[in-house]
């Protein structure tokens, strides 16, 4: 959430920043604003709404041209959307954007009241640019270490200050933020895919770090004011990767690179026809000694977890815990150092997921996490780091970084049976070429996306759906209602199918379509019953179940049949199809796909 923009060169710094905050729009967020240079001040241009409106309106007030200056896309936290509430906030001597909270702004307004302070926003981050306007001693570094002292939080700031024209600063803590570098100019991002367009070279600011940036080169202090060196990286893909590349949505072009995701996934994981999960850290010794392992994730992360626990407690016969993030803490875990808790991540940044890290390494416990970011916060903390090889994920809606994190779950629910004596060597080396598989397999299921387009044609009027699936099957209904939900606005549960008539039958009427999955063979027939009783009720059903099977009329309306492998793998395969259902559902509604509305990629607040 939220996106940070700056740059400082010679090229026309208005029209860097919308390029770069563009790249950024699949954060989330509800206005934009840029700050530039210009004529010995700082122009500020700010609004509500998406980048054109910020465009349209710079046509009216006139466009900053310079060749320094910070820009932002904000999700709203304190404050409702608005021009005032937007960023850059300052005054004529210092311009700032900031991502995260402020967990202290109100002590602090308090205080700059005190003090003569007047204040426009509703925001926390104008409390942060008055505190730095306060210090502010000509001396940027020194203002910067007094303000970091102070505020309490995560936080990324970009800042700039007129009296020093041409130069950048950036200070983070916990929130994220890079500083990327090119020859005769350089940049501060969010994210990688801002800069891509102009450099592939970049930085990772710690936290507490301060960055000080010209066109010439890029400055690195401590707290102290002590000059530090860092490594430089390279991201390992390139525009292309960032861009539609011919499909009409980010969502459906990341669905499609699903069998190449999964395949650079796993494939370096796999040695001699087993798992081989030592490059990350993770030693066959170190898995006979966990006692209990806690999945701890958000959203489509924890669905990937919720799996994961099945595949493990089947196959390892270790107890497995799965929370979401959120509530981790707050229930005061039961963690012991002889643990393992996993945190699963797409960028690496939660804000939630990073917390329920700390508490579990200040237990003692090994806190491995599986991330699709290279260098994120989560990863740099973590004992253990399994990188899952996505790729960038544009759209909101998560697809393919949902199937790496599964694979992953799967090799490592494989590993971990073998390591303690469960199953033999030839029933991993079974299992794991059962999911080497799945790539090609997918390129079979891609091809129903005619048959899911005909089912979302069917779904597209509905006021309310369910989802119902028993075992497995159930883990994914979970995901594939939260698919639906989000991006085509139509409300949708998932159940356990056996609960249904504990209360939840009560709501299906003739208007309720419900999705049934019914893909494990040993609950196949339990799974149907309950169908029975939905349908009964009126409900019009969609069943998804493997090919070959005969589906009743009195069982259900309609069918996706996919094809079949292993029972525990089959959420794997029956993931695509949930994801195109709620892709053309969206489509038909004429949503947002890639952007739907008040949600964020990258959650970097609690």
């Amino acid at each position: 959430m939220c996106g940070i923009v700056g740059y400082v060169g010679k090229k026309d710094c208005t029209q860097v920043l919308i390029d770069s905050l563009s790249k950024l729009e699949y954060r989330g967020y509800d206005s934009a604003g840029i700050a530039v240079f210009e004529n010995g001040g700082i122009h500020v241009e700010k609004s509500k709404g998406r980048l054109k409106d910020l465009e349209e309106k710079m046509k009216k007030d006139g466009r900053p041209y310079g060749h320094c200056g910070i820009g932002h896309t904000r999700w709203a936290t304190h404050g409702e959307p608005s021009d005032i509430n937007s960023h850059p906030h300052g005054n004529k001597r210092i311009s700032i954007v900031h991502n995260g909270i402020i967990e202290n702004y109100k002590v602090l307004k308090t205080f700059l009241m005190e003090q003569g302070y007047g204040f426009e926003s509703e925001t926390d981050t104008e409390t942060v640019a008055k505190l730095l306007d306060y210090y502010y001693n000509g001396d940027p570094l020194d203002t910067i270490t007094h303000i970091l002292a102070e505020i309490q939080g995560s936080f990324a700031l970009g800042i700039m200050f007129r009296d020093f024209p041409g130069k950048i600063f950036a200070v983070r803590k916990d929130s994220p933020l890079i500083v990327g570098t090119s020859e005769g100019e350089n940049f501060i991002a969010s994210d990688v895919p801002a800069i891509l367009k102009y450099t592939k070279e970049y930085y990772l600011l710690e936290a507490d770090e301060i960055a000080v940036l010209d066109e010439n080169e890029v400055k690195f202090y401590n707290v102290h004011k002590a000059r530090i060196t860092k490594e430089l990286q390279v991201a390992n893909w390139d525009i292309d990767a960032a861009e539609k590349g011919g499909y009409e949505h980010f969502m459906l072009k990341e669905i499609h690179e699903q069998p190449t995701a999964v395949k650079t996934t796993i494939s370096p994981r796999i040695a001699e026809g087993l798992p081989y999960l030592e490059e990350s850290g993770l030693s066959t010794d170190m898995l006979k000694g966990y006692r209990r392992i806690f999945i701890v994730a958000c959203g489509t992360a924890m669905h990937a977890g919720l799996v994961g626990k099945y595949v493990i407690e089947k196959l390892a016969r270790v107890e497995v815990t799965v929370d979401i993030a959120s509530e981790f803490r707050y229930r005061n875990p039961l963690i012991e150092p002889e643990d393992l808790v996993i945190l699963i991540s797409q960028s690496g940044e939660t804000a939630d997921t990073l917390a329920a890290l700390r508490l579990a390494k200040d237990r003692g416990a090994t806190a491995m996490s599986v991330v699709n970011v290279k260098g994120s916060s989560i990863a740099r903390e973590s004992d253990i780091v399994i990188y899952t090889h996505a790729g960038p994920e544009i759209s909101v809606a998560s697809t393919k970084a949902y199937t790496v994190q599964l694979s992953i779950m799967y090799l490592l629910a494989f590993e971990l049976a073998y390591a303690k004596g469960v199953i033999s060597k030839e029933k991993c080396m079974e299992l794991t070429a059962s999911l080497s598989e799945i790539p090609e397999i997918y390129e079979n299921v891609l091809e129903l996306k005619n048959r899911c387009q005909f089912i979302a044609s069917k779904l597209v009027n509905a006021d309310s759906l369910l989802y119902i699936g028993r075992g497995l099957d159930y883990a994914l209904s979970m995901e594939g209602s939260l698919k639906l939900k989000e991006i085509s606005y139509i409300h949708s549960e998932a159940y356990a199918a056996g609960e249904l008539k504990h209360g939840t039958i009560s709501l299906v009427t003739e208007s309720m379509p419900v999705i049934a999955i019914a893909t494990q063979q040993d609950l196949y027939d339990k799974t149907v019953s309950n169908v029975k009783e939905v349908k009964a009720r009126g409900a019009k059903v969609f069943m998804v179940c493997r090919e070959g099977v005969e589906v009743d009329e009195d069982v259900a309306d309609y069918t996706i049949c996919v094809p079949s492998i292993d029972d525990l793998l089959m959420p794997l395969v029956v993931s695509i199809p949930m994801q195109l259902i709620a892709y053309y559902t969206s489509v038909l509604k004429g949503c947002d796909v890639d952007k739907p509305r008040n949600l964020a990629k990258s959650v970097t607040v609690e």
